[in-house]
């Protein structure tokens, strides 16, 4: 058995490759990805007939460039989107959000583009139900807000 892995180390790196990927895809840090990689170049070298130790000095070395060089340039790429292209909480940053109940700096409820969210104020200041506030931050499932004007006349009726 141990012969035949010596003489397929190919396998190996198949599996290794395939095993980084399947791990990238749960990550999505594009560091595994960078792995997977270095262990493609690793079965290049083994379907080229290259010994297990030039297999290793492949792997670690393609792995090494594509990590150091190859994923800062990646990461930012991807970061540098317009506003547009934002999604899920990074959207609702800056967004105008209308206190549905009073909000303290512990608790309250506020709309924010047709959802409801709990929400509580960055300073710890009070914001009287109807008035409006930015949302400057999501904390966790919580809209950190800030004050912009006092609150609306009339009653409140949410949609």
């Amino acid at each position: 058995m141990l012969d035949w892995l010596v003489q397929n180390t190919w396998i190996l790196w198949l599996v290794l490759v395939l095993g980084l990927a399947a791990v990238e895809t749960l990550t999505l840090d594009l560091f595994f990805l960078m792995l997977a990689t270095g262990a493609l170049a690793g079965l290049v070298g083994a379907l080229a007939g290259a010994s297990f130790f030039i297999q290793v000095v492949l792997f670690c070395v393609v792995s090494l460039l594509m990590v150091l060089l190859v994923r800062p340039v990646a990461l930012r790429h991807l970061k540098s989107g317009s506003a547009e292209q934002l999604s899920n909480i990074d959207r609702l940053i800056g967004e105008q959000a209308l206190a549905l109940e009073p909000v303290t700096g512990v608790t309250g409820t506020v709309k924010i583009g047709g959802d409801t969210w709990t929400a509580r104020t960055s300073d710890g200041s009070s914001l009287p139900a109807g008035s409006r506030a930015t949302v400057s931050r999501i904390d966790g499932a919580t809209a950190v807000v800030v004050g912009t004007q006092q609150a609306e006349s009339g009653p409140i009726i949410p949609s």
